[in-house]
């Protein structure tokens, strides 16, 4: 999984995360139990598809698994796409079979992560179409559905683009207020080094004359907050290369491509995980049966 700073975004942190989710998930639909799937008898089994209702990048196969998993093992799902799969309307994406309370119940959690890492991943490949010509790599936020973030990480990758720092703790990003507690740039910079070593050290610039003093002090990455175009041609000229650099600010699908020609390294976007639509998901089940 990529990461413009590290590997932080693990297998194992993706995992657990996973788990604690979607019983989360359950508790809150499910609660005490599905009054309505009670109705059929325990004994009847069926079979159902997920489709689509439009194009769509997918993402979350393993969140639709775990939910199965965690209502009914026994439940068989055979997946008929992978993550980071375009799909078109009426594309049929799995197929379930099983205890038909258990697919009932379980069909409105499966689908809700289905629908909404889907949305990231597919508003992501958008913007990453924009800007498929260039060599910048667009990075998420931390401006993720509070409790989901590595779910939307993971959903980002599935989408053509990349990870920011996961947190406030895998890589420094010295911004305006820290700089004016530090007493300079260079205090910032230094005082991250001793800190943490081997940690990437971004700071956030407003202007070139800032530019100039993150480039001294050795920053790993400096982000230009709301640069103009122009600026952001001139950085890429100061920075020759010796560090990344990265646009962020206002930046929208207009303007994506434009910022993107100046040169720059990255391209940070809030939108990625905070602007997002679900897609339209259905599940259909065939007539119930009773197994002989």
């Amino acid at each position: 999984m990529s990461s413009a700073y590290s590997s932080a975004l693990t297998p194992d942190m993706l995992r657990q995360a996973r788990i604690e989710a979607v019983a989360h998930s359950l508790r809150e639909d499910v609660g005490s139990g599905d009054i309505t799937a009670a109705l059929i008898p325990a004994d009847r089994h069926t079979r159902g598809r997920v489709i689509t209702r439009e194009a769509a990048v997918i993402a979350g196969q393993a969140w639709v698994d775990e939910v199965f998993r965690q209502v009914d093992p026994s439940v068989t799902i055979n997946w008929q796409v992978r993550d980071g799969d375009r799909v078109q309307p009426d594309q049929t994406l799995f197929t379930c079979e099983g205890v038909a309370r258990s697919l009932l119940t379980a069909e409105r959690a499966a689908l809700n992560w289905l629908q909404s890492l889907s949305g990231v991943a597919t508003s992501c490949q958008r913007y990453a179409d924009l800007v498929a010509h260039t060599g910048v790599r667009l990075l998420d936020t931390r401006k993720t559905l509070p409790g989901l973030r590595l779910a939307q990480k993971y959903a980002v990758t599935c989408g053509g683009c990349h990870n920011h720092r996961i947190g406030l703790w895998d890589a420094f990003l010295i911004k305006e207020n820290h700089i004016a507690a530090c007493g300079s740039i260079a205090n910032a910079v230094q005082s991250a080094r001793q800190l943490a070593p081997g940690r990437p050290v971004e700071v956030e610039t407003e202007s070139l004359e800032e530019l100039d003093q993150a480039l001294a002090a050795g920053a790993d990455i400096v982000m230009l907050d709301e640069f103009s175009l122009d600026d952001m041609r001139t950085a890429v000229a100061k920075a020759g290369g010796q560090t990344k650099l990265e646009a962020s600010g206002g930046i929208s699908s207009d303007t994506l491509a434009a910022v993107a020609e100046t040169g720059v390294d990255y391209i940070s976007i809030g939108a990625l995980t905070k602007d997002i639509k679900a897609i339209d998901l259905s599940m259909r089940l065939a007539p119930f049966n009773t197994p002989s």
